[in-house]
């Protein structure tokens, strides 16, 4: 997880060098920075800075990994992952549930508190799906 960790920090120098180059270029040719862009790089920045130390926490937590091995094979890293979802509603619900709520912050406060309950059954239907039906254990 280090290789991986060192790539989202390069990354995070990457666009803050872009993001004040891009401030400049703007503050020459507009006669001001353009603030929008900016701030959108300066977001990218932080994420990329976020999961660069997010995987460098955990490689240093859970030790070194095959993929941070120049000898290893690709069979090194064989073996189980985790468990996915073969099949799953739940994500197209809570993202309808989503979108109607932030349409209730254009239409009214009731949409929205609609919106809200909507998310939560969603949140809570995709939680527990595992512990009814033909998954549960």
């Amino acid at each position: 997880m280090k290789v991986q960790g060192w790539l989202f920090l390069l990354c995070g120098v990457f666009f803050a060098g872009v993001d004040i180059a891009y401030w400049f270029w703007t503050k020459a040719a507009m006669g001001r920075g353009e603030p929008v862009g900016t701030t959108a790089m300066a977001i990218s920045v932080g994420f990329a800075f976020m999961v660069g130390y997010y995987l460098m926490f955990t490689a240093r937590r859970i030790g070194a990994q095959p993929e941070d091995s120049k000898q290893a094979e690709i069979s090194d890293g064989a073996g189980e992952i985790g468990f996915f979802s073969p099949s799953s509603w739940w994500p197209l619900f809570l993202c309808l549930a989503a979108a109607f709520a932030f349409a209730g912050f254009v239409i009214g406060l009731w949409m929205f508190l609609i919106g809200v309950f909507l998310v939560i059954m969603a949140m809570i239907g995709f939680v527990f799906q595992y512990y009814r039906g033909n998954f549960s254990h």
